[in-house]
């Protein structure tokens, strides 16, 4: 069994909530009064609101972005049909903002067959649990040392993407319920080009190097005990494109009009590549802003501050090669819903 009580990073709730974002998770988009065109008069224009739901990891101007550019989309597809602009209607499309829901939930939200269109942008990554055996000393898949799964043993990898696997099936699942027929989805999540599942790519170098021998430090120093630094590991698994396209086919509640492995760029913004200290305080504040709040629980406040320090000394010591190595791939999906009854 898993141990209990303060060695363990998180509860599954507790990671629920750490992780949850504050912005606009869902948009409906309806306007009672858009008339049609004389050309169209014979098309009965959708009586019901167009809904669109964003389920992170959006928020802010970000959520706004996404949902402007859906509305454009649709705008354009609605002038390509011969109705009038919705922009040239008297009133304007409504929206509505549910911000509560986690951002990652994998369970059902919404009511039955209520949505038009879902959006997600990196959050399916994330794993609803660390998994039990990774934290079990007397499993094989004990992530003894390590924080992450980069370079871990095959047992401990092969856990996390069965992990990966079950959530992301379920959050096929419970998105199956609630979308209308002929609904989309897409989706964007972390995603890695080797078929080995022990290098994460990006992901692994993030947090499998510098943020990895910044907890040894710690060990090292007394400050924490290893047992503590063996207890807490990053819930993210980059997924193959095999892996994403396995569950898909395996649920079956959608049709893949597209998936592919799209290129991004780095996550540390420079505005000077030569200055060590900057590169290495980008790489620090990156960690930060993806497993902050998890470290801080873990630790503390204080000491999440030393470590966090660590990380950017030790990544300034290598600024180049971190600069030249991290390198982002990400999994881009657009899903047809095919299973409506």
């Amino acid at each position: 069994m898993a141990p209990k009580g303060d060695n363990v990073v998180v509860s599954n709730m507790k990671l629920e909530n750490l992780l949850s974002m504050k912005g606009g998770e869902t948009r409906s988009i309806h306007d009672s009064s858009i008339k049609r065109s004389p050309r169209c008069r014979a098309t009965k224009l959708p009586e019901s609101p167009f809904v669109v739901v964003d389920l992170g990891c959006s928020s802010g101007s970000n959520t706004i972005f996404v949902v402007d550019a859906i509305i454009k989309h649709m705008t354009k597809r609605y002038e390509a049909a011969g109705y009038e602009s919705l922009n040239s209607q008297h009133s304007s499309p409504t929206s509505q903002a549910t911000t509560s829901t986690l951002y990652f939930s994998f369970s059902s939200f919404s009511k039955r067959r209520s949505i038009n269109l879902f959006h997600s942008a990196f959050s399916l990554h994330w794993l609803s649990q660390v998994p039990e055996s990774v934290l079990d000393k007397t499993s094989a898949a004990y992530n003894e040392g390590m924080v992450f799964i980069h370079g871990a043993n095959e047992h401990t990898t092969n856990a996390y993407k069965k992990q990966f696997k079950s959530d992301l099936s379920s959050f096929l699942r419970s998105r199956s319920k609630e979308m209308k027929k002929c609904g989309s989805m897409f989706l964007v999540c972390l995603g890695r080009t080797s078929q080995d599942p022990t290098d994460q790519g990006g992901a692994g170098l993030l947090f499998g190097t510098h943020f990895q021998d910044a907890w040894d430090d710690l060990v090292q120093e007394g400050l924490i005990s290893k047992e503590k630094r063996d207890n807490f590991n990053i819930p993210v698994y980059a997924s193959s494109v095999q892996d994403f396209r396995e569950v898909i086919e395996a649920e079956g509640s959608f049709g893949i009009n597209k998936l592919e492995l799209f290129k991004g760029g780095s996550p540390l913004v420079v505005n000077h590549p030569d200055d060590e200290a900057e590169v290495g305080l980008a790489l620090a504040n990156s960690c930060r802003s993806v497993a902050g709040v998890l470290v801080d629980a873990h630790i503390g406040d204080h000491l999440s501050e030393e470590l966090f320090s660590r990380v950017e000394r030790r990544a300034a010591c290598h600024a180049k090669e971190t600069l030249e190595q991290i390198q982002f791939f990400h999994i881009v999906a657009s899903l047809s819903f095919t299973a409506a009854t």
